[in-house]
């Protein structure tokens, strides 16, 4: 240095201490690819108060920014969050310049935070945020768009490492027969929202399970010309004593064209076993992520049962946030506001901070 000028050390990079998260050669587990170190995914689908995170993140990034560093003192990990279609497709070819700069933002937030990303897409969960030109497609002109939102999500996405998976859809239906035109979603709303979604509307002469193979690679090929590293699944229904593979999406055929099996099982009180029997079906030689549960429709002491016994077959887990912490909740109950709702939340995140040094050492 001459002159008596200091020269300002250079800025670290963004994702710094960030690495990318790989299949182990074994094709079992994660690892982080540089220091080859286990990972094991222990993580939250987001939301806030029942709220999609686009109806509030260009109004209030701040409680956006603060619900990820919550998410992460609970010593989560991995935060799942859901892109709906609507939001960042302004026409069939045409993404959304103001979302997509939205997403770059998530990006970093996650970076800073040090959060990796389940970046889900194609999410058609409120009926009125769907573009009416887009459920008047045809199956061609739909799985083009789709691949055009991946193509987009994937370009923005390519140089972070924060990035642990792209999600191609939650909860897809392949059709056993011919549905109404323009029928795409399941007409089943929990909570008001629609979280299936069909990815055809007629099978054509296609059997049932060859469909779901098709529509992969196709959105695989998008995401694949901008980004070679993210790993990609697709947020699967679970097999049901009653309705085995309901979804039309089997492991053993959807398998080979994923990079690991994410499956979303939330245990029935009045069916002990299904659940850990459900899980075994999905262990097809790819690492299981577990990416949804909660106990909805068992105690908090049998979802626990479940989660240690799933660790035979099962590598991630992934549960549920709703803007509040376990303390924030015992606050309500003090008031006297806390809801059913807001107890089986605090429930489970009192669970999920007891059991991450179990399954996230």
């Amino acid at each position: 240095m001459g002159g008596g000028e200091i020269t300002p050390p250079a800025a670290p990079a963004p994702n710094a201490g960030i690495e990318r998260i790989v299949v182990s050669a074994d094709g079992r587990r994660f690892l982080t690819a540089n220091s080859r170190r286990p990972f094991h995914p222990w993580g939250l689908n987001y939301g806030n108060a029942g709220r999609l995170m686009e109806d509030f993140w260009d109004t209030d990034w701040a409680t956006f920014a603060a619900d990820f560093k919550k998410m992460k003192a609970l010593g989560a990990n991995v935060a799942r969050v859901h892109l709906q279609f609507g939001k960042f497709m302004r026409g069939p070819n045409q993404p959304d310049p103001a979302a997509l700069r939205q997403f770059a933002r998530l990006l970093r937030l996650a970076e800073k935070t040090g959060l990796y990303l389940d970046v889900t897409g194609l999410a058609c969960y409120r009926s009125t945020d769907v573009p009416k030109w887009y459920d008047v497609m045809d199956e061609p002109a739909r799985w083009a768009a789709q691949a055009k939102f991946w193509s987009a999500i994937a370009q923005a996405g390519a140089s972070h490492p924060v990035v642990f998976c792209y999600d191609l859809i939650n909860e897809p239906l392949s059709p056993g027969g011919p549905r109404k035109p323009g029928q795409w979603g399941s007409g089943s709303r929990l909570g008001g929202y629609d979280f299936l979604q069909f990815i055809a509307l007629d099978p054509t002469g296609r059997k049932r399970e060859d469909i779901p193979v098709q529509w992969i690679r196709g959105l695989t090929a998008a995401i694949r010309q901008h980004d070679r590293a993210a790993l990609i699944t697709v947020g699967l229904l679970p097999w049901s004593r009653d309705w085995e593979f309901l979804s039309g999406f089997l492991p053993e055929k959807v398998g080979p064209e994923l990079d690991f099996l994410s499956v979303h099982i939330y245990p029935d009180s009045k069916k002990p076993d299904e659940a850990l029997e459900c899980l075994r079906h999905f262990a097809v030689g790819k690492p299981v992520v577990i990416e949804e549960t909660f106990p909805l429709s068992c105690s908090g002491a049998e979802l626990e049962q479940f989660l240690l016994a799933s660790r035979g077959f099962a590598c991630g887990w992934i549960g549920h946030y709703d803007g509040r912490t376990p303390t924030e909740y015992d606050a309500l109950e003090r008031a006297g506001k806390l809801t059913l709702a807001q107890g089986m939340y605090r429930e489970w995140l009192r669970l999920f901070v007891r059991l991450k040094p179990v399954f996230c050492p």
